[in-house]
């Protein structure tokens, strides 16, 4: 099987796009809803193209960092940010919103996540897998696979929250 370098998941969510984007654009709540991301810090309080931020990521006794950096902050549209190891780029995660309602009176919106591998043979892509591999576990041809996974429990519970609300 080829290895996938672009994955992406989408989910119906009964609100409106700029409450599914207020929920998606604060990287400090991934750890609600990801089944990897336990915690992020945040360099400053605004969350706009610019802004910084590390990551702290586990899959069972294995815990890493990345460092990243916000690209797209949209509201109501998409937010998005470039993941580094070391420097090294490594992936593209964000999410696009689109509003799916028939009845203007009663909010719908897609939620769509997507990742993008950034270790096609540039500068440490080699060395970047290799990392992902030893501090993962997940060898760069099954982290689509993965990542997939982990993306539908992450919109599941980004929707059920929202939907509770």
């Amino acid at each position: 099987m080829d290895r996938e370098w672009v994955v992406e998941e989408s989910v119906p969510i009964g609100t409106d796009a700029r409450t599914v984007y207020a929920a998606v654009a604060d990287p400090r709540r991934m750890g609600e809803w990801s089944p990897e991301v336990f915690a992020a810090w945040v360099r400053g309080r605004a969350i706009r193209p610019g802004t910084r931020f590390v990551g702290f990521n586990r899959i069972s006794w294995r815990v890493w960092f990345t460092t990243c950096q916000v690209t797209v902050a949209v509201p109501g549209e998409a937010f998005a940010f470039r993941v580094t190891v070391f420097g090294i780029p490594t992936a593209i995660w964000g999410y696009r919103i689109e509003d799916i309602a028939d009845d203007p009176s009663v909010p719908r919106t897609r939620l769509t996540e997507y990742w993008e591998d950034l270790r096609r043979g540039g500068r440490g892509a080699a060395f970047a897998s290799l990392l992902g591999k030893v501090f993962t576990g997940v060898p760069a041809e099954r982290r689509a696979a993965v990542n997939r996974a982990g993306m539908r429990a992450t919109l599941d519970r980004i929707r059920a929250a929202i939907e509770r609300a």
